[in-house]
């Protein structure tokens, strides 16, 4: 899953939500060095990726991408699932997207001094072009696979998988659909046992 997902997974508590956000930036026995509330949040990230990428619902999106991306495919369908996510997003939630982005995002500038280097680098562009909102839009979706193409310096060739989002729209909403309302009882369980 993507940021969007990761952090409405997290719950309501804050250092939860810190924690799953900063996860990817933290290598392996390092999330010991925060406050519990974060390294629950850094494992519960760590469990949704796993019970992601193994779930036959993920691995079928990925499947339809794989010959045109290849490893890329996960990273891909992550986003995708992001943008189904923040579309239908009051089917999940109470609280308005942009109450939510908003929220999130004064928490980020609540707790800037522990972020890791890399999120406090991305941090004010993620905040002034407001990514986690434009997520709800396919034209937001473009950016970010333009983005992380970049990132790749063109090799990963993910700004073209605006193509496969549209031509299969149908297929991976019913698929996120599917797959999220398994991963929404996967993750409250497993907060519980962290």
């Amino acid at each position: 899953m993507n940021f969007l997902a990761h952090i409405y997974l997290s719950g309501n508590d804050r250092d939860v939500i810190l924690g799953n956000f900063i996860a990817d930036s933290i290598r392996g026995k390092k999330y010991q060095k925060y406050p519990k509330d974060i390294q629950r949040g850094i494992l519960l990230h760590r469990a949704i990726d796993t019970f992601t990428d193994a779930h036959p619902t993920v691995r079928q999106s990925t499947k339809r991408l794989h010959k045109n991306y290849s490893h890329y495919s996960g990273v891909i369908v992550d986003i995708f699932y992001d943008h189904f996510l923040a579309k239908n997003w009051l089917d999940y939630s109470d609280i308005p997207l942009e109450d939510f982005t908003n929220d999130f995002y004064d928490l980020l500038e609540d707790k800037f001094d522990i972020l890791p280097v890399n999120i406090k680098r991305f941090m004010p562009y993620m905040i002034s072009d407001n990514w986690l909102l434009s997520y709800a839009q396919v034209e937001g979706i473009a950016r970010v696979l333009n983005g992380m193409n970049r990132r790749t310096k063109n090799r990963s060739r993910m700004n073209f998988a605006v193509i496969e989002l549209e031509e299969f729209y149908v297929e991976f909403e019913s698929e996120f659909r599917s797959f999220f309302s398994e991963l929404i009882t996967y993750s409250k369980d497993k907060l519980k046992s962290l």
